[in-house]
C-alpha cells in the first residue's frame, strides 16, 4: 500500500514535469511591440491667418495727389485742406455714401489725369465739362499749335523771315499764353467780404485766417466770383459755413454765420450777399474769412486792397 502510494506520486512529478516542459517549448504570445520610430507623430496644421483688410485705396498711400484719411476728418475739411470740392473728391472716388469714410483709407484729392484709371465718374471743372487739372505746359502747347495746323502743308517762310526765326516764334507765343493763364488764375479783384474791424490777423499755426468784427445780421458777401462748393455746418469749428471755388488754384471760406444764403452748386458774383454775419461755433459774433491757395491757408490781407 506504501509502495503504491509512493509510486503514484512519482508519476505525478513526471506528469507535471512533462507539462512544465510542454509550456516552455511553446511560445509564448506576447502583444507586438510597436515601433514608435517607425510611425509618424500626429501633426497638429495651424490654419494660416485671415487676410488682414486692407483700407480702400491703400496702394496709393504716399503718392502725390491722394491723402491718407485721419480720426476725425470729414470729406468737407478734407476738400478744404485739398483745395478741392467735397463733391469732386466723392466722385474721384467713386464714394457711394461721400458721408463714410475710414481711417487709413486714402483718396484721390487733385483731378485725374486723362487716361487714367479713376472711378467711373469724370472730374469736372465748374461748368460740369470732364477736364485734367491745367499744367503750365498746357497753356504753351495750345497756344503753339492751332487746331488743324498739323495737318496743312509747310508753306514757304515770307519773304525776309528765316526758317529759323518762323521756328522760333512759338515758344514765345506759348510763353505768352502761359504767362496770361497764369495771371488769370492769380488775378481775382478780390474785395473785403465783411466792412467790419479786423479782430485777429493771419497765423498760419493759430488763425488760417482773418476775423472780423460786426453785428448779427451783418452783411458777408463774396469776396470775388465763384461757384459755392460747400454750404452747411459740418466742419467742426466753424459753425455754419460757405466755401466758394473761384478757380482751380483759390477757394475763400466764410465762417461762423448766423444765416446761409446760398446753396451748394450755385454761381455767386463779387460782391454778392452770401450770408448774414453771427456767431455759431464761436465765441462771439464776427467772420472768420479764409483765402486757400491750392489748399494751402494764405494770408488774405495780401490779396484784398487796402482800406
Amino acid at each position: 500500500m506504501f509502495g503504491f502510494s509512493r509510486s503514484v506520486g512519482y508519476l505525478a512529478v513526471v506528469a507535471a514535469l512533462m507539462v512544465l516542459s510542454a509550456c516552455g517549448s511553446k511560445p509564448l504570445n506576447h502583444a507586438p511591440v510597436e515601433d514608435r520610430a517607425s510611425v509618424p507623430s500626429k501633426v497638429e496644421i495651424t490654419p494660416p491667418p485671415a487676410p488682414v483688410k486692407q483700407p480702400p485705396g491703400f496702394e496709393n498711400a504716399g503718392k502725390a495727389g491722394y491723402y491718407t484719411v485721419k480720426p476725425k476728418d470729414t470729406l468737407i475739411g478734407i476738400g478744404l485742406e485739398a483745395g478741392q470740392s467735397h463733391k469732386d473728391i466723392a466722385r474721384w472716388n467713386n464714394l457711394e455714401n461721400p458721408n463714410r469714410i475710414e481711417v487709413g483709407q486714402v483718396l484721390r484729392v487733385t483731378p485725374p489725369v486723362a487716361g487714367t484709371p479713376v472711378a467711373p465718374v469724370a472730374a469736372s471743372n465748374d461748368s460740369g465739362v470732364a477736364v485734367a487739372k491745367p499744367v503750365a505746359t498746357s497753356a504753351a502747347t495750345a497756344t503753339a499749335i492751332a487746331p488743324g495746323a498739323a495737318a496743312k502743308p509747310a508753306s514757304a517762310p515770307a519773304s525776309g523771315t528765316t526758317a529759323g526765326a518762323t521756328t522760333t516764334s512759338a515758344p514765345v507765343a506759348a510763353a505768352t499764353g502761359s504767362t496770361a493763364t497764369a495771371s488769370t488764375e492769380e488775378d481775382l479783384g478780390w474785395i473785403w467780404p465783411s466792412s467790419g474791424p479786423v479782430l485777429a490777423g493771419f497765423d498760419e499755426a493759430k488763425n488760417k485766417g482773418l476775423d472780423i468784427g460786426g453785428a448779427a445780421g451783418d452783411s458777408v458777401v463774396a469776396a470775388s466770383d465763384g461757384k459755392v462748393v460747400y454750404a452747411g455746418a459740418g466742419l467742426r469749428g466753424y459753425g455754419n459755413l460757405i466755401i466758394l471755388k473761384h478757380n482751380n488754384t483759390y477757394l475763400t471760406a466764410y465762417a461762423h454765420n448766423q444765416t446761409l444764403l446760398v446753396k451748394e452748386d450755385q454761381s455767386v458774383k463779387k460782391g454778392q450777399k452770401i450770408a448774414e454775419m453771427g456767431n455759431s461755433d464761436a465765441d462771439r459774433v464776427k467772420l472768420h474769412f479764409e483765402v486757400r491757395r491750392q489748399g494751402k491757408p494764405v494770408d488774405p490781407a495780401k490779396y484784398l486792397p487796402a482800406r
